[in-house]
């Protein structure tokens, strides 16, 4: 039943993404009316309602939550048996989805794709680049096989397979004032004005958090969801911007950056997570590109140069690797 019926499945969880059936009708190359009438067919079956209109289009009803993630959980689980059938011919195809933060994607997560597609050419990655919260979710709704994001909140369908600790960096112009030194406080820097990513970001909260008692407050006069963005306007002013350090390498190799340490003793560290939703055993591919990212992760492990308190309680996942789930 799941092959023959896998395009209503689809179409019904494309309206629930979309929240309207117009929109979702366009998306999918057919008529709004031809749309209803498939979802009309399933309600007719399970004799109750999937979707309530409302003024901006429409909602999933109470079953219409039960049956969409039955969907989902039938969607992965089938794209997880053709990954074991994909397998005898030796991984000549298949779907990776990964969503990671902008500091990991811009070097670390780009230089692991053209990788491994270098090696199985065949294989089709889908990459979200979002904030921490954004990610889990996308997990737990079965949009993406993987998350590497860095300080996420606890959340109990998050299975982490690799944690490591990250350390932040302040990211100024090369003739910066503070240029001059080789590791700087956070009230240093804060004596100047920021240009920092939005409060979503694991970085963002560090600070605030490490400056709340400080009597130096921040001064941000720029925000933006995108370092790229964020790099440019610190080379051309003297602001200042943090990155954790597996995003800083594109910036330590421009000359018109200096990159400096925090000191160890603002404790300015959090967890880099490489995560899975628990209890879903990965599609080979995923699987295969996750060992191929932790391994790699093992080198980017960032430590205070002296001996410190460990990281608050919700910062701390066990920095160990969690073993992949088989696939039975």
């Amino acid at each position: 039943m799941a092959l023959r019926n896998q395009r209503i499945w689809a179409y019904i969880d494309e309206v629930a993404r979309a929240g309207s059936v117009r929109q979702a009708a366009e998306r999918l190359n057919m008529t709004p009316s031809a749309l209803l009438r498939r979802i009309q067919d399933v309600e007719h079956d399970l004799s109750a309602p999937l979707f309530e209109r409302h003024s901006l289009g429409v909602r999933l009803t109470a079953a219409g939550e039960l049956f969409i993630r039955w969907i989902r959980t039938q969607s992965a689980e089938l794209a997880r048996v053709y990954s074991q059938i994909e397998e005898l011919g030796g991984l000549q195809r298949g779907d990776i989805r990964i969503a990671c933060s902008h500091a990991v994607a811009r070097s670390f997560v780009l230089r692991h794709v053209v990788d491994f597609r270098n090696r199985y050419p065949n294989l089709k990655f889908k990459i979200m680049v979002t904030d921490h919260v954004r990610a889990v979710r996308a997990l737990t709704e079965y949009e993406i096989d993987l998350a590497l994001i860095f300080r996420p909140l606890r959340h109990p369908e998050l299975q982490p397979i690799l944690s490591v600790g990250q350390g932040l960096l302040a990211i100024m112009a090369a003739d910066h004032p503070l240029a001059a030194k080789a590791v700087l406080r956070l009230r240093e820097c804060a004596q100047y004005d920021l240009a920092m990513p939005d409060i979503a970001f694991g970085g963002r909260e560090i600070i605030e958090s490490r400056l709340a008692n400080s009597s130096v407050k921040p001064n941000v006069v720029v925000e933006a969801n995108n370092f790229d963005v964020l790099g440019e306007i610190v080379a051309a002013s003297d602001l200042i911007t943090f990155q954790i350090d597996i995003g800083a390498a594109i910036w330590e190799n421009d000359p018109r950056f200096a990159v400096r340490r925090i000191s160890d003793l603002d404790r300015t560290y959090g967890p880099l997570v490489l995560g899975q939703l628990k209890g879903r055993p990965l599609p080979l591919a995923a699987a295969k590109f996750a060992e191929q990212l932790a391994g790699d992760l093992h080198n980017c492990r960032t430590l205070p140069m002296t001996d410190m308190p460990p990281f608050e309680a919700e910062d701390d996942y066990d920095d160990r690797p969690v073993p992949l789930e088989p696939e039975g």
